[in-house]
């Protein structure tokens, strides 16, 4: 089979497309009987992780619509026509029999090139409430996954599956004290994970940062922040005196590490991206979610869906500053709790995610 995929932006766009792609080659035996090329935009997200998976990277310009100011529409709509055109010349050349699009705006071009040329589209709508791309994008395709089942009835019909958010291999495999070895985590004491997914949230690190010392008098945190953030954590770090520098694990990313980590956590405070669907459930961990307040609200339905499951706290981003060391220090001091919650989120977890969607691509690749 000859697959494009397409997603990007950020990790939840990216990561489930490469899980897919994991399913293919590893758990499908397809490896000798695949050819796979990525399409995306040069210099976002995308280019770096594709890049550093080996997989063929074309790049396609696009342009986000929603939020746009109206004089900067026609730039964006004439990025999306050249990607359109760039996008139908690359699935002639590459001989493309099935297109899998993870959302974004940079997969909009690839979808209509999909579409126009009648190449065979399965789009993943990952989040509980799909966004405007990718709602787009469903119209255009043959087969649609979901997430989660509460996805609104309006974007279901005949062609939607459920087939839960795929995440890394990694995740299934990862385990408490490896994850704690493998960060140099001390293996007996409480772990908060901080994360504010691939690529950062300011507001989390600097309610973070203003209850760092407290912090760290409950628990070992390790901070996954973000690029733009690392230098100035960096040096609140320095700050610290020895003992409780050495509690504190700071990183701007991390990659085949992000699933020991949070293995190795006994809580997260994090944002509530798609990926919280399939990764917190993955490993069973109780969260904290703090749901991004811009780009349509739509971690707000995650982070709800999530917290009516039983598996996470939802706090809103304007009082996480003043709630964030009472809350984390009344739920490390629940085990009983916290256990409830981490029950609770292994219920929601589906391992065959990844294989149902690649079952859907192997459907429509070989539809006469």
């Amino acid at each position: 089979m000859r697959l494009v995929l397409c997603g990007g932006g950020t990790g939840g766009h990216i990561y489930p497309a490469l899980s897919v792609l994991e399913a293919l080659t590893q758990e499908l035996g397809l490896d000798n009987d695949l050819d796979v090329l990525y399409l995306g935009q040069a210099g976002a997200l995308e280019d770096e992780l594709v890049s550093r998976a080996g997989i063929p990277f074309q790049t396609i310009p696009s342009g986000p619509v929603r939020g746009r100011r109206p004089w900067e529409l026609p730039g964006s709509l004439m990025r999306i026509s050249v990607g359109t055109w760039k996008a139908r010349r690359a699935l002639s050349r590459f001989r493309a029999q099935a297109v899998l699009a993870t959302g974004g705006y940079a997969s909009v071009p690839i979808a209509i090139g999909a579409w126009t040329k009648r190449v065979p589209l399965v789009v993943f709508l990952p989040d509980v409430l799909p966004g405007w791309a990718v709602r787009f994008m469903a119209r255009l395709a043959q087969r649609v996954a979901v997430s989660a089942p509460v996805t609104p009835a309006r974007v279901l019909d005949g062609k939607v599956r459920v087939t839960g958010y795929p995440v890394r291999r990694a995740f299934w495999l990862a385990e408490k004290v490896e994850g704690r070895k493998r960060i140099g985590l001390d293996l007996e004491e409480k772990v908060l994970l901080v994360s504010g997914a691939s690529q950062g949230a300011r507001s989390i690190n600097e309610a973070v940062a203003g209850s760092l010392r407290g912090l760290l008098e409950l628990c070992q945190v390790v901070h996954i922040c973000g690029q733009r953030d690392y230098p100035w954590l960096r040096e609140v770090r320095a700050s610290l005196n020895g003992g409780l520098r050495e509690r504190y694990f700071l990183f701007p990313y991390l990659h085949e590490e992000l699933p020991w980590a949070m293995a190795a956590a006994d809580l997260a405070v994090t944002r509530a991206g798609a990926s919280v669907l399939g990764e917190l459930p993955a490993v069973g961990l109780p969260a904290v979610l703090v749901p991004y307040p811009h780009a349509g609200g739509h971690q707000r339905h995650n982070a709800r869906y999530l917290e009516e499951m039983g598996a996470a706290v939802v706090v809103e981003d304007g009082q996480l500053r003043e709630v964030l060391l009472p809350l984390v220090g009344e739920l490390l001091s629940d085990e009983r709790r916290r256990q409830e919650m981490a029950t609770a989120a292994r219920r929601l977890a589906r391992p065959d995610a990844a294989c149902n969607i690649a079952r859907l691509l192997l459907e429509v690749a070989e539809a006469p």
